[in-house]
């Protein structure tokens, strides 16, 4: 087990070049020089291509109710059926290779809820429209599916419907992704896990720049055990659960949580830490780092539980939930506010601890504003720090 707080690659999408489009015919030389100048200036804030750009080796695309799937100069699928047509040009890549080859999609189309596109390692896969979901879901099916792989990227992908899964990566290394939009309408958006055994945290070095998730009767996006998760943001819209959920997860980074009504009615949160989240090796080093964490209405602001810690959350504005605004319990480590903040009511902020588990410790407050609600620590925990709060209308009842 790592301790080290490792970010994966955050990469800024671009298409392949060099040998890639050299198995592509009528590539233009513009094209290829524009995307290798955008290389070289990603790390400097360089827009991605747009979706499709660049070389490839298959694709498969909508023309009509025609579905056509091509691999070079060979067409190896031409049908109606969307789902086919996306494995045939996954499937028509060359089945030893060692480096990523990539597939377009161009179009939209719908695919049944009880199967899935699945990626192996070396695949990226960018979905130019729309992948609507359709019919009953059954279980660990998703839209797209990535199980026991490496080196796999999505540098887009849009899915609407019900699916089980939106996306789900298992026990997977070295996986991106770019722009996610996930408008559904049921199912869990993005997961994220290593439980075909849980002894070990074999979801590894993942990224995911920006995903937007709304109306799942289930979390937005969760992980669980994963060693190393960089994300950029994670916008959530109605999710019935969490808007983000990491459990079970280390050496994780996340720019941004933006949610408004994640957990209506519930106790679920904008961001949830859960089962010994952050704990490494039985401690709870500073392992775990969140830039903001926004949410609007809902069930919870923050919520930590479960033997988690070891997290530091610089930013928050968080208002009107209709459970706690935020809720510590038998956690550890944890900061909140290093970078300044907002708290308002009518949700309370609170401190607490079950009697399975090791009392709450070492949390801090700091740089924020309470506006309108209480700070409740019931029982006591061990080491609380309250720094450089002010208090708006607000009562402090710490010990």
């Amino acid at each position: 087990m790592t301790t080290d707080h490792r970010r994966p690659l955050r990469r800024a999408f671009l298409p392949v070049v060099g040998a890639l489009v050299l198995l592509v015919p009528g590539v233009a030389t513009a094209a290829v020089g524009a995307a290798t100048g955008a290389a070289t200036g990603a790390g400097d804030g360089a827009q991605a291509a747009a979706c499709g750009d660049g070389g490839f080796h298959a694709e498969a695309v909508r023309d009509g109710g025609t579905w056509t799937s091509r691999n070079g100069g060979g067409v190896v699928y031409e049908g109606g059926d969307m789902l086919q047509a996306m494995r045939a040009a996954v499937d028509s890549l060359d089945p030893g290779r060692t480096e990523q080859q990539r597939v377009v999609v161009r179009g939209s189309g719908t695919i049944p809820a009880d199967a899935s596109l699945d990626l192996p390692s070396h695949t990226s896969l960018e979905a130019c429209g729309t992948i609507d979901v359709v019919g009953t879901p059954s279980g660990n099916n998703a839209a797209v599916r990535i199980r026991h792989a490496r080196d796999v990227s999505v540098p887009h992908l849009s899915v609407t419907g019900t699916p089980y899964f939106g996306v789900w990566v298992r026990t997977s290394q070295d996986v991106h992704f770019g722009q996610v939009d996930l408008r559904l309408s049921g199912g869990l958006g993005m997961r994220i896990d290593s439980r075909d055994d849980d002894s070990v945290r074999e979801a590894r070095d993942i990224g995911i720049d920006d995903v937007y998730v709304s109306g799942t009767d289930n979390h937005g996006v969760e992980t669980y055990g994963v060693d190393g998760i960089d994300i950029g943001t994670v916008t959530a819209r109605d999710t019935a659960y969490s808007g983000l959920l990491l459990n079970d997860t280390v050496n994780a980074s996340v720019d941004r949580v933006d949610a408004v009504d994640a957990g209506t009615g519930t106790g679920y949160a904008a961001f949830r830490m859960a089962n010994r989240n952050g704990r490494v090796d039985g401690g709870y080093p500073v392992n775990v780092r969140v830039g903001e964490v926004r949410a609007r209405g809902g069930g919870r602001g923050i919520f930590c539980v479960s033997e988690s810690g070891g997290a530091v959350i610089e930013r928050v504005d968080i208002a009107d939930t209709g459970n706690n605004a935020a809720l510590i319990e038998n956690c550890h480590n944890v900061t909140v506010g290093t970078a300044g903040g907002t708290i308002a009511g009518p949700g309370t902020v609170r401190l607490a601890a079950r009697s399975e588990f090791a009392n709450t410790s070492d949390i801090t407050f700091e740089n924020l504003t309470f506006r309108n609600t209480e700070f409740n620590e019931r029982p006591c925990a061990v080491n609380t720090v309250l720094r450089g709060i002010r208090w708006d209308d607000s009562a402090n009842n710490a010990c």
